[in-house]
Order: C-alpha cells, then structure tokens, then sequence
C-alpha cells in the first residue's frame, strides 16, 4: 500500500473562517477563534494521521496590507506558506471579491500545486446568490477545485478532506504519527489567554497584548502554569486588570476552563502583567516571541 503525505496550507482575508475550518479538519481546537480580526499571529500546524496519509494542516494569519513590524513578520508566514504547500486551500467567504493583498492574489491564480477555494459561511446566503459566487469564483481563479462549505457547522468539510487526500503527492510521513501538531505545550497556553482577551476587551487592547508562559509544571494530578500578558503602555496594564483585578480575574477562569479541557488535567494558572513598550515595533522583542528567526 503507498502512503501519501504533505502539507495543506489555508490562506485568505481575515475573519473567512480558516481558524475554525483548521480545528475542523484535525479535530482538536489548535487555532483560537474569536470574531476579531487578525486573531491567528503564528502559523500553527495540526497533524492528521491515518493508516496510509498523514495530512499536515496549517493555519495563518489573515492576509493584510501590513502596518507594523508584527503585521510584517505576520506576513512571512503568509509567505511561507506559499513555499511549502503540497495543496492550496485558499478560503473565501460570501460576499468577499478578492484578497487584500494583489501580490498573493496573483501567485494564487498563477499556482503550479492545487488550489481548493472554499466558498464559506454559505448559511448566511440563498441557493441562487451561492450560485453566482460559484461561477465567480469559477472564472476568477480557474485552476482550482470549487467547494461551498459552512466550516462552523461542518457542512462538506469531510468532501474536502477525502479531495486532499486525493490531491496530496506519495511520501513517507514527515512527522511520527503519534503527533498532533509542532507546537509545544506552553504555546496553547500563551494562545488560549490571549483568545479570552481578544474576548473581553475592545479596540486597540487585544492587539497590543502578547503572553509569554515563564512556568509549566505537571505533577501528577495537576499542571501549575506561571503566566505574564504583556501590554505596551501603562494605561493597557490597568485595563487589563480591571477594578480591584476583576477584569484579569474573569480572563484566568476562563482561559483556565479550556486549559483543563485541553491538557484533560486540572489546572492552576497564576497571571501577571507587564508593560513591554513598543514590542510590536521591536525586532529583538519579535524574535523572542517567536515571530521572527
């Protein structure tokens, strides 16, 4: 029996839905997902294995016109994933005409690997108005594979699986099949605090924030976790923590919740913040939370 394997990459416009079509296909929540913008920063990959394939998915950033140094290291991953792709997903939502960036949308169409474009959120749409995107998109980008999905509700997602099982080349698997994704534990940890913030405040606050987990421990019955969410100004740092804690309080219960769920273990998560100016414009800042080599 051969075996097929490769990598699956899912590119588009922010907020079409490629957070929560990823955590469809591998069947674990990996990718937070919130209704902002720009909620995926990484390129985060899930790892689906089977007797005779093993798919490796992965997630990235919305595709933006980059304003800053972190939306720029955003912006390599989009690129990266362009380089390794053994499969295209490019993921499109109802409504939605082109991709923000001209550049990636010409590589798309030009693409020499297969192309799946995923029309999504097909539920907010009539039978007719699904047809005339279908045609569009048909014509738009002609060397692809035209699929309608809705990604929450699941609908059509395992037709696309069963296609890049179809599309992927023969290779031996690249990861052991026993594993479910690149990253390490205290990544999930930084990405489940940060999604309850994106949850809970407004405007420029989720954006500025990044969390760095300075302490896991597991025993037996339970992990201890040590966490920092660092803010660029000292206003952000009272924000987040809210009157007499509160605010900071209710994004530990509830990032703690998940971590429980995730890790199938109880959890204790002790929370901090700190301000770390200007880190979104700060190379050696970028480079240690992981968005630069």
């Amino acid at each position: 029996m051969t075996h097929k394997a490769g990598f699956v990459n899912i590119i588009g416009n922010p907020n079409v839905g490629k957070s929560t079509l990823m955590n469809a296909l591998v069947g674990e929540k990996l990718s937070i997902i919130t209704s902002k913008a720009q909620t995926t920063r990484h390129r985060i990959l899930g790892i689906v294995n089977g007797e005779d394939y093993q798919i490796v998915f992965s997630d990235t950033p919305g595709i933006i016109k980059p304003a800053y140094e972190l939306q720029e290291s955003m912006m390599d991953f989009v690129k990266s994933a362009f380089e390794d792709a053994d499969v295209l997903i490019y993921m499109v939502e109802v409504g939605e005409k082109e991709l923000k960036n001209e550049d990636f949308f010409r590589r798309i169409v030009n693409s020499k690997i297969p192309i799946i474009l995923l029309l999504n959120k097909i539920d907010k749409s009539t039978q007719e108005e699904v047809q005339t995107k279908i045609d569009y998109w048909k014509k738009k980008v002609p060397n692809s594979f035209v699929y309608i999905i809705s990604a929450l509700e699941k609908f059509n997602v395992e037709t696309v699986f069963y296609k890049i099982i179809e599309l992927l080349p023969e290779a031996p698997p690249f990861y052991p099949k026993d594993q479910l994704t690149d990253k390490p534990e205290r990544f999930f940890v930084n990405e489940t605090i940060r999604e309850k913030i994106l949850q809970q405040y407004k405007k420029e606050i989720p954006y500025s924030v990044e969390v760095e987990t300075e302490s896991f421990v597991e025993e037996d019955n339970i992990i201890k976790i040590r966490s920092v969410i660092m803010v660029e100004r000292d206003t952000q740092k009272g924000i987040i923590i809210g009157h007499k804690g509160s605010a900071i309080k209710r994004v530990g219960t509830d990032a703690r919740k998940d971590l429980q769920h995730f890790f199938d273990k109880k959890v204790f998560l002790d929370l901090y913040v700190k301000v770390n100016k200007n880190w979104r414009s700060n190379d050696r800042q970028l480079k240690r939370f992981g968005y630069k080599d």
